[in-house]
This record gives structure tokens, C-alpha cells and sequence, in this order.
């Protein structure tokens, strides 16, 4: 049970960043090149290293990269959010 509220948050945290980089990127009307930068760098990262939290947290998915990419995302987002990440996870 407390696994899968894991992945529950997990999850919900990672679609409230890409939904906070799509409106950026897309509706704002500018471009915020740090997060440009932060979010291909937090990717590389993430697939360079081979790190996937959905996996980690026994997610699988038929794409073999998209667990990094997802990581990468989170990465991106900074030390804060992943710290805010872990401790909502290791409290459950």
C-alpha cells in the first residue's frame, strides 16, 4: 500500500513539472533559457548515468529511455524540488 502511494506522488510530481516547463515554453511567450538549459542538462544527466526513479520505485514502462527522461525532468528542477521529492516519499 505505501508503495504504491509512492508512486502515486511520484507521479503526480513529475506531471506538475512537465506541466510547469510546457507553460513556460509554450504560453508565457518567452523563453526562459535557464530552464532550456536546465532541463537538457537534467536530462543528459539522467540518461548518461542510467537513473530512473519509476524504475527505482518499480514502475516499468516499453520504453527503455523514458524513466531517465522523466529523472532528468525531476533533476532539472533543482535540488529543492528532488529534496521536497524524497521526503514526501520516505515519509510514507
Amino acid at each position: 500500500m505505501n508503495q504504491d502511494i509512492s508512486k502515486m506522488i511520484m507521479t503526480a510530481i513529475l506531471v506538475e513539472g512537465v506541466i510547469t516547463y510546457f507553460n513556460e515554453f509554450f504560453i508565457s511567450g518567452h523563453t526562459p533559457w535557464q530552464m532550456i538549459l536546465s532541463l537538457i542538462l537534467g536530462i543528459i544527466i539522467a540518461i548518461s548515468y542510467k537513473l530512473d526513479l519509476p524504475k527505482y520505485l518499480g514502475l516499468q514502462s516499453d520504453t527503455s529511455y523514458i524513466g531517465s527522461v522523466l529523472t532528468g525532468i525531476l533533476i532539472s528542477r533543482g535540488s529543492n524540488y528532488l529534496y521536497d521529492l524524497i521526503n514526501k516519499l520516505t515519509a510514507i
